[in-house]
């Protein structure tokens, strides 16, 4: 079978060259890529790999499965489609029969075509339902948040996950308005939002509370923290976990893991004390993380705010 580039229809894959080049290092090799989308990163991969290397892409959104199977059709034999939530990786991987992998990557956050879709509720830029929810087949969704917790709870959610400083007053808000009619689309969120902050703070602050929601709603940061460390009993030696983080709670996760498997001691935590050495399991090849280049930033905008972070298992 001849190779040919795949061409991407879900979205413009980031810094998909240093994925590709990081990434694959064994073409006989099985790699994971925990966020399939719509294939773009997944197309390089399978191309580098074919025809003896295996990927498994995962993805809890179905509407990104269904993309990505239209757009990888041709390597469908060296490719299995996994509906599910990278957090599962371990039962995933063991209900495949896989023991060892050379890579995983995780490209992490809201993809442009799912904030663009219609009914996801994910963006706040259009009038839809309150969803955010990545996987539909979960009942937790953005507007039972919004509707049922506790004020505290709401700021909490807002200041841990978006670190909106407004975030009491705006919890307080929103129960307020719930109270007479409840909550039911983004467009009414946004407004009750507008009526505490105003440009030119607007628009960043809307995008920092539907981005703590959505992290509520899809447990992503627990998530990705699991993924991680259930990834490490699958990794082969010199395999590579790569992942792409787009706001500074993810990249803090992944910088600390990658930290904290690669030291060659456990701080004792007293001067007088000597730290304890351990045996570091991963190597870190990117002492600064990666960003996209100014032509990239420029042609694909969703790059601007990436880090690509890189370990390697010793």
């Amino acid at each position: 079978m001849r190779q040919a580039h795949v061409k991407i229809a879900y979205h413009i894959p980031v810094l998909r060259d240093d994925v590709l080049e990081f990434l694959v290092t064994e073409p006989r090799g099985v790699y994971v890529d925990g966020t399939l989308g719509g294939g773009g990163h997944a197309g390089r991969i399978i191309e580098r790999i074919y025809p003896n290397g295996t990927l498994v892409g995962i993805d809890a959104d179905a509407d990104a499965l269904k993309a990505a199977k239209n757009t990888l059709q041709r390597f469908t034999s060296n490719l299995i489609f996994v509906h599910d939530n990278n957090a599962n990786i371990r039962a995933i991987l063991q209900a495949l029969n896989i023991s060892t992998i050379s890579g995983l990557l995780l490209d992490l956050g809201v993809s442009s075509f799912q904030l663009d879709e219609a009914g996801k509720g994910f963006s706040f830029r259009a009038d839809d339902a309150l969803d955010m929810r990545m996987d539909r087949r979960q009942s937790l969704d953005a507007r039972a948040i919004i509707n049922t917790y506790s004020g505290e709870q709401l700021a909490d959610v807002l200041w841990k996950f978006g670190e909106e400083r407004n975030s009491r007053r705006i919890a307080r808000d929103i129960v307020d308005c719930r109270g007479t009619k409840e909550i039911g689309t983004t467009g009414e969120l946004a407004a009750i939002i507008g009526k505490r902050v105003h440009e030119p703070f607007l628009t960043k602050t809307l995008a920092r509370v539907f981005q703590a929601l959505r992290i509520e709603v899809n447990n992503e940061l627990s998530s990705l923290a699991r993924t991680l460390g259930d990834a490490m009993g699958f990794l082969a030696s010199g395999g590579r976990i790569v992942v792409i983080s787009y706001h500074s709670l993810e990249d803090r996760i992944v910088k600390n893991f990658f930290q904290e498997k690669s030291a060659k001691s456990i701080p004792s935590g007293h001067k007088l004390v000597p730290d304890v050495p351990v045996i570091p399991l991963l190597r870190v090849l990117t002492k600064k993380p990666i960003v996209a280049s100014r032509e990239e930033q420029i042609s694909n905008p969703r790059s601007r705010s990436a880090k690509m972070r890189v370990a390697e298992k010793i």
